[in-house]
């Protein structure tokens, strides 16, 4: 199969001081000009953050070109305040969402309890979004997450496809995978999931991060595997960014092309709010940054 020109988006993570809102904002811009087509922002864990992804999503969308998805998620709030923020979102001019349970307090790993009068987990939370906004004109675009290799509490693979369906059924337009570093990975739950029903675009997560015993770390929580040979590209290289960085862009660009090969055409770059390992992706893929449209 003949590969296609990719699309992409990108996600960021609220920042946590001025000084990170200063060089979030520094990387906002300098990857406008790759035009992708949406960009996302995160919640902490356990919401801790909610205030700081509104006020970062609500820029983009009003001072950039960007089109900007807000997330969501069911921990630490009533049904009532979720549904408040999508209300401030879709005012902001926002209008699309990722849809998510989100992980507990205590980080992931600890045991989800749901909030009193809040949403049970991400099916309800897109069935609320849907209900919310039923009227012509005023429905928002809904991502949900899926997990190639299984979420850490999964009860297995027909539960975990069924849990993906009924996301579907709720009302989600499309998936974003949790990041994978393997080609067949992905296809392989691909296959799962259309023999399961489900039919919405599934687009892949793809992981930028160069520091390796911090992607180890966040691989250890998710359940993405490392291959021994990614493990083996980055031995000895603690000391040395430079080369990691040159690494991990090649590894990214790489897997898309493999997957893009495939007739996959829609990559979810994980940024860690961090533009140069994105651009050097997008340039390997033969994406290039475009002339601002005119307003």
């Amino acid at each position: 199969m003949t590969a296609v020109t990719p699309r992409v988006s990108f996600e960021f993570f609220p920042p946590k001081s001025d000084a990170m809102a200063a060089r979030l904002w520094e990387t906002v811009q300098r990857l406008e000009p790759m035009q992708p087509a949406f960009v996302s922002v995160t919640y902490g864990a356990g919401g801790s953050t909610r205030e700081r992804t509104h006020e970062t999503v609500k820029r983009i969308a009003q001072e950039t070109s960007l089109k900007p998805a807000g997330h969501l998620t069911c921990v630490s709030a009533t049904r009532e305040d979720v549904l408040a923020v999508a209300d401030q979102y879709w005012e902001a001019g926002v209008r699309h969402i990722v849809a998510l349970r989100g992980d507990p307090p205590a980080g992931m790993g600890a045991k989800f309890e749901v909030f009193p009068g809040g949403f049970s987990d991400a099916v309800d939370l897109v069935k609320g979004l849907r209900e919310r906004r039923p009227e012509l004109g005023k429905q928002f675009e809904i991502s949900v997450s899926c997990y190639p290799e299984l979420h850490p509490e999964s009860r297995g693979w027909d539960a975990e496809i069924a849990y993906l369906k009924a996301k579907q059924d709720a009302g989600a337009d499309r998936a974003i995978t949790q990041f994978f570093f393997e080609p067949d990975v992905y296809l392989n739950f691909l296959d799962k999931a259309r023999a399961g029903g489900v039919t919405m675009p599934i687009v892949p997560g793809i992981m930028l991060q160069a520091n390796f015993r911090g992607l180890q770390r966040i691989s250890g929580l998710c359940g993405a595997s490392i291959p021994d040979w990614l493990s083996d590209l980055y031995e000895g290289l603690d000391n040395d960014e430079e080369t990691r960085e040159l690494v991990t862009a090649n590894v990214a660009a790489d897997l898309c092309r493999k997957l893009s090969e495939q007739g996959v055409e829609d990559f979810h770059f994980y940024t860690l709010n961090r533009a140069g390992l994105a651009l050097s992706t997008c340039r390997l893929l033969g994406l290039k940054p475009q002339p601002a449209k005119a307003a």
